[in-house]
């Protein structure tokens, strides 16, 4: 979900092609949950082969993520690590959401058919088997992956402030929590459904004159994946508090609020996130055997469609652009 401060941001409206040539690290396991949600049936069916196995994420990554590779665009995908301790009532949370959606979206099917798709996509859930066939997939294809040591947005965000990437792909705004100078929404999104739009870490500070700490602790009081927030404090309500007090220390001391309970840990979490320090980043070759015989022998993809894809990956996996990327800042 991420921490809620979309109201105060200013996306830019952009396009792939104005990113062509650009090394974009995605949020892996945000991604694929899109995949997950979207490809589906009328009914809210998932997509999936002759022996039952889901593939809606095997889908989004041959048929999307060819058409990013085709504007020139050279993606990193970045999958999640060990989850904070700090998750853990949201994870629980989530999957009890899960539980209800599905159970919902059973009983849609057959008294509220014009209903089942929403509480379908509600009960999407990832697990070791999608994500291992994710990463099979793309080694298949020869995009690079990255093993975060925990948050996969804050490894993200590190590769673009170390220079390895030049924007963090993600539906949510974590990421520049995590000091992401550059992100990028809608980057997989089916044509036509919405349109690519980018926002600049400096643009948000500069536009409310805060900094990235007063930031963290402004989502800290909305409430992120790692805290509950307060009750009754919305972004704009944020925003004003920490303009006027600067930290939630003098907010506490000021008595504007109570004490939040870990917040200084939370705080630590986005500003000195843990990371992964050593991956290494090799584009290699497509290799379409491979490819075809796990989507198409494997998983009874159409060979025809599949065939398309990969043309026209490999046509156009040296596109670059010399537009800079400062164009943005």
């Amino acid at each position: 979900m991420g921490v809620s401060i979309g109201e105060l941001l200013e996306p830019k409206e952009t396009s792939l092609e104005a990113i062509s040539g650009k090394i974009v690290a995605i949020d892996a396991h945000n991604t694929l949950y899109q995949f997950l949600s979207i490809i589906r049936q009328p009914d809210g069916t998932p997509l999936k082969d002759s022996s039952g196995r889901i593939t809606s994420h095997l889908s989004g990554l041959i048929y999307r993520t060819s058409n990013i590779l085709e504007k020139g665009i050279r993606p990193i995908f970045v999958f999640d690590g060990k989850p904070s301790e700090l998750k853990t009532a949201v994870i629980k949370a989530r999957s009890e959401r899960r539980v209800e959606a599905r159970r919902r979206w059973e009983e849609a099917k057959v008294l509220f058919p014009e209903e089942a798709l929403k509480y379908a996509k509600a009960s999407t859930r990832i697990d070791a088997t999608i994500i291992e066939d994710a990463k099979t997939l793309l080694s298949y294809l020869g995009i690079p992956s990255v093993q975060a040591k925990a948050e996969g947005e804050a490894q993200a965000a590190y590769m673009v402030q170390k220079g390895d990437a030049d924007l963090v792909a993600s539906q949510d705004y974590d990421s520049l929590l995590f000091g992401a100078p550059l992100m990028i929404r809608n980057l997989s999104a089916p044509r036509g459904r919405a349109k690519p739009e980018v926002i600049a870490l400096i643009d948000l500070k500069e536009q409310h004159g805060i900094t990235r700490e007063e930031l963290v602790d402004l989502a800290i009081l909305i409430g992120t994946d790692f805290n509950p927030g307060i009750k009754g404090i919305g972004a704009k309500r944020a925003l004003k508090l920490i303009k006027e007090y600067h930290s939630i220390e003098r907010l506490i001391a000021a008595s504007q609020i109570e004490a939040i309970e870990n917040y200084e840990r939370v705080r630590a979490l986005f500003l000195h996130p843990e990371v992964n320090e050593s991956y290494e980043l090799h584009w290699g070759r497509v290799d379409e055997g491979k490819v075809k015989e796990f989507l198409c022998g494997e998983h009874d993809f159409s060979e025809e469609r599949v065939t398309t894809a990969l043309e026209k990956i490999t046509r156009h996996r040296t596109t670059s652009s010399q537009r800079s990327i400062e164009q943005w800042f």
